[in-house]
Order: C-alpha cells, then structure tokens, then sequence
C-alpha cells in the first residue's frame, strides 16, 4: 500500500485548559485569606484594576460585570453590590493658631531681656488662657502624639508594642550579668528557647561553640532559670515544674518524689506515688491538685504568632418562614472594580503597539478576575444553599440527625461535577445555630442501619459513642463489645473495630484506662471528703 499525503478537515471538541480557566479554577478553592492576598496581587499588577470600598463610587464609569446579585429559592438570598467609593481629594481646614493674652510683644521681650522667638511657652496663670492654650494645636498633635479633638486623631500612636518572650529575657540578663562574657552565653542560650519556653535537653556542644567550658554554661542556664516567667528556660517538664515549687517554697523531698515519677502520674497509678512519696491519700491528693495549678508551658503567655481567627464564608439563619436563610458574608469577598475610564483616556494616547497589547491585556485580565470573583461567589452560595437542604435535621435537630452525605449527590443537585463541589467545600467554613463548621464537616459516610432502614452518618454515630461514654459510671464502663451491642439495639450495624477507630479519633482512652481514672478520681474525692468531714467534727469537739 503506497503512501501518500492529503489534507483533510476535521471537526473535533477537546477541552483547552487555558490560564484564565486554570486560575479561575485556582481561586474556587482559596479560602478567603488566601482570596484576598491573590486580589492585592493583581490590584498592584494591574493598572486597570481598581479596589471598591463600601461607603462610595467614585465618579468614574465602572464595568457592569462588576456588581453581582444572587438569589436562589425563598431561602437563599446574595446580594454582592460593588460598593461605593468615596473619591474626593483631602483638604486640611485651616486652623487659627490661639495664643494667650500676656500682653504686648515690646514688654514681654524687655521684661525678659530677650527675644520671643527664644523663649517656651509657660502655662498661663489664668484659667482661660490656659484652656486657650490647651486648645491650640501643636505640631506634636497634628502627628498623633497628644490628644485631640480631631476625628484624624491617631489613636495607634498609644499602641505599645508586643513584648516577646526572647526580648523579655533580654531585659532581666542585662541586670543579671554585668560580665559581658556570661551575657553572650545567656544571649546565646536565650535564643534556643522555644516558644513553650524550654531550651534543648542536650545543649551539646554550646560550650565549644562559645570557647567557654561546659561548669560556665551550666551555670549561666541556673541564673537564667531564675528569670520570670518562673519555669523558663527548663530542659524537660520535670525541671520546669521543679524551678516553679522551689519559686513557691514547695519543693520538699516528697514533692520531689513526684515530679521526679511524672509518668506514674500520666498512668494515674496513685498508689504506686503514694508509696514513692511516703504520704498517706490526703497528702498526695494535695501534691496532685498543686502540681495541677503549675503552668507546663510559661513560654505560652508571650505568644510570638497571633491566632487567627476562622471568619466564615456563608451565614446561614433561621428564615421567618421556619426555613433557612443563606448568605454569603460579605466581609470575605473582595471588591474590585474595572477602570473603563482610564482606559478610554490612554487609548487615545498611546500610539505604541507595545503598550497598547500591554493595556488590552490589562483589561482583559481585569474583566475575567472581576467576572470570576462573581462567579465563585455564586457557585459558593449554591453549594452551600444545597447542603443547608440536604442537612436540614442537623440545623433544626442537632448533630444526632445529620445525614450521610457525599460530593455527588451535592452535584447532581445543582448539575455541576464533583470536582467543584470537591474545590467550593475545601477551605471554607459555614456560621449556623450550632456553631462555626467546615463546609466539608456535612460530608460523612454511611453506616447501615440493623433493621434495614435509613443509613446513619458517621459522624452521628461518633456523637452517640461519645455520648454513651460520658454516661457510664465508674463503675459500669463500656467496653468497646459492649457499646457495638447498644448502638445495635439502636439500629446502627457497626463493627466493634469501628467503634475502637471513632472512639481513638475522638483521644477517648480504651475501657481499661477510663476505669483506672474514674476509680482514682473517685478515691480522691472520697478522701478529701472524709478528711473535711473529720476536720469539721474535731472543730465541734474541740
């Protein structure tokens, strides 16, 4: 067969993954932090791009793309305007400098055998030409440095900086240590703490690396664990609780038996302690509830990193009609609008081909990441509106009746793929009646039910395990056979490795070691009981 060349025109659908559908699909799974960062981005990057805030418009044409308005069903409703921007230049008001009445200038100056312009303004003697002079403005409060009765008063003037816990043992070592020797390996040591507040437990060879010996190390790290917060700069918890009672004059042999045996007291062995310690019940019940009063961690109260809080992508409120209100919150969405306006004016004035495919660019980019702002927003609020129908038990009911869920029965519901429902649900939290959750935390798998009815969540499976061990009583626990046969009796067909699996992803302990804390928890509280009730009879003898 010989071969030969021709040309032939075919019609074929293929899906192109262009940089605009590969972002867009990027910003449907940011959450809103990471949302706004990309946003601040693209406003420094692109000329075109302007942010909108929510007081005002400014005075330009803006695009239409850039307002979005939703609603969906009587208990969905969005309404994401582009906001106002108030666009108006700063005019300072002229103030008039108010000076005291001390007379003429001539007198002054030859009274005082100099001129006025050397002389500091003193307070006056009369009580309204002090207040005239208390209400004159000084370039110190223009600058936010003293009070004032202007709304630009700059109140982050005041802010005092946040002390850290390596700048706060700085402070103590510079009284501490005159020898600048010693000070650097205290600096040196100071920077090996952690946040918790604990230095390494083998400083290894700190001494080499500061030409020093290992006694003057050593002996730098005993004054340093002196310094406040008591506890700091301890090499393991034992140490650190130890520095804490010897602050507090309570380190006796004893107490030192104790800390020395922390594991015992993990394992909740209390007569094995008592037996180390050579106390009776009420004493190593006092030693327990005191070590229980000392702080683990001092490095915690100077916190380096700020919390962040979770702010919620979607509200959802109980409707008027006993149905359910959705909205997205709109604190977490970025408002950005496009500058058509100055486009016009350049295109008429560039006459470079360069900069004038620089400036379509621009504009293009503007118009999709406005359009795709819009988009993701809609999407987020129709996921969102679905779960809240399909989980409708869980916000009227509790966590007891929430539902098996999955990605693809969200959507089919509202006819778009898996995968983004899968990139709506990641990084975004829902603020309900019951609290602040993920989107994906109404996503769980099913349990079949034992009389072959509906299928039970995985996660109201695990809230009723959880319910059942806080039930049992000390001396009832459940074991793990025995919480299999319970939830069986309720009709959920569950395997007792199961339980064992919800009950560890819970940090609940085995039967064994909740027996073993509940029976000593109970004994001590019997014994403190008995010894107040012999205490309370010997005072009424007595």
């Amino acid at each position: 067969m010989a071969l030969t060349q021709r040309l032939e025109f075919r019609q074929t659908q293929s899906l192109v993954m262009t940089p605009q559908l590969m972002q867009a699909i990027k910003l449907l799974q940011l959450s809103n932090l990471d949302l706004v960062a990309f946003v601040e981005d693209e406003l420094e990057r692109n000329p075109l791009l302007e942010r909108a805030d929510q007081d005002g418009s400014p005075d330009r044409e803006r695009e239409p793309a850039a307002s979005a308005d939703y609603a969906e069903g009587d208990d969905a409703g969005f309404s994401g305007g582009e906001g106002e921007a108030a666009a108006g230049a700063f005019e300072p008001g002229a103030e008039e400098w108010m000076a005291p009445d001390l007379g003429s200038r001539a007198e002054i100056e030859q009274t005082l055998d100099t001129g006025m312009e050397n002389v500091f303004p003193e307070e006056p003697a009369d009580a309204a030409a002090r207040a005239a002079q208390d209400a004159a403005p000084t370039a110190y409060t223009e600058w936010g440095g003293g009070a004032s009765n202007d709304d630009d008063y700059n109140l982050e003037a005041f802010v005092a900086a946040e002390t850290t816990l390596s700048g706060h043992l700085a402070e103590q070592l510079a009284v501490a240590f005159p020898d600048p020797a010693r000070r650097m390996i205290g600096q040196y040591l100071i920077d090996l703490v952690d946040d918790a507040g604990y230095v390494p437990a083998d400083l290894g060879d700190a001494h080499e690396k500061l030409g020093t010996s290992r006694e003057d190390v050593e002996a730098v790290l005993a004054v340093l664990q002196t310094f406040d917060p008591p506890g700091v700069c301890a090499r393991n918890l034992s140490e650190c609780l130890a520095i804490q009672l010897r602050e507090r004059d309570r380190y006796d042999p004893a107490m030192q038996a104790l800390v020395e045996n922390l594991d015992l007291l993990a394992k909740r062995d209390i007569a094995a302690l008592r037996k180390i310690c050579g106390v009776d019940d009420e004493d190593i019940a006092d030693m327990i509830s005191e070590i229980r009063h000392l702080d683990p961690k001092p490095g915690l109260r100077f916190g380096s990193a700020r919390t962040q809080s979770v702010v919620p992508d979607v509200y959802v409120r109980p409707g008027p009609d006993g149905g359910w209100h959705v909205e997205l919150n709109s604190d977490t969405l970025p408002k950005v609008l496009v500058n058509q306006t100055y486009y016009s004016q350049l295109s008429k004035t560039i006459r470079k081909d360069g900069d004038k495919s620089y400036f379509t660019d621009c504009l293009q980019n503007a118009t999709w990441l406005v359009r795709a702002l819009d988009q993701r927003a809609r999407t987020i609020l129709k996921v969102a509106t679905e779960i809240v129908r399909q989980q409708d038990g869980f916000f009227t009911q509790g966590v007891a009746h929430l539902r098996p869920l999955n990605l693809k029965t969200v959507a089919d519901a509202i006819q778009m793929h898996e995968s983004t429902v899968s990139r709506v649900t990641a990084n975004k939290y829902m603020a309900t009646n019951r609290g602040t959750f993920e989107l994906k935390y109404f996503f769980t798998a099913s349990i079949a039910s034992a009389d072959g009815g509906d299928a039970h969540s995985a996660e109201a499976v695990r809230h009723r395990i959880k319910l059942l061990i806080d039930a049992e009583s000390p001396n009832a626990i459940l074991s793990d056979d025995t919480i299999v046969e319970r939830l069986r009796a309720d009709g959920i067909d569950i395997a007792r490795r199961t339980v064992a699996k919800y009950r560890e992803a819970m940090r609940i302990p085995s039967s064994v070691q909740r027996r073993r804390d509940k029976q000593s928890m109970l004994g001590t509280a019997l014994t403190s009981s008995s010894s107040t009730t012999d205490r309370s009879r010997d005072t009424a003898t007595a």
